[in-house]
């Protein structure tokens, strides 16, 4: 399995007031649904940070994403670990295959491949 790309997930509940503050970085938006919205770098397209108000279907707000090119052998490793799944694998309406596992140090990540 490897890894396409980390991306912090941030809480804000000023979406738009964010994304101006990282746009005076470099950043500029990619994505938008509302409740979450992407922004990532002209110059190197996988440095990004996404802006969530909230989680469209999953109990809580992740505090990163970490992309795979084999999201079903990550939650299989994590399962067999004994990992604390926050969210279960399923597809998503958007576009991506996902779920959520806690760390030992209680960071949630959200692990996911596009589809």
């Amino acid at each position: 399995m490897s890894i396409r790309r980390v991306v912090p997930d941030i809480r804000s509940q000023a979406m738009e007031q964010s994304r101006d503050f990282y746009e005076l970085l470099g950043f500029e938006e990619v994505m938008d649904q509302g409740w979450v919205m992407t922004l990532a770098s002209s110059s190197n397209p996988t440095a990004q940070v996404t802006l969530m108000s909230r989680d469209r279907s999953a109990p809580v707000v992740p505090d990163m994403s970490v992309e795979v090119d084999d999201v079903d052998a990550a939650y299989a490793a994590m399962r067999e670990s004994g990992a604390d799944i926050v969210y279960p694998l399923r597809d998503e309406e958007w576009g991506v295959r996902r779920f959520f596992v806690r760390d030992p140090d209680g960071t949630v990540v959200n692990v996911l491949s596009h589809r």
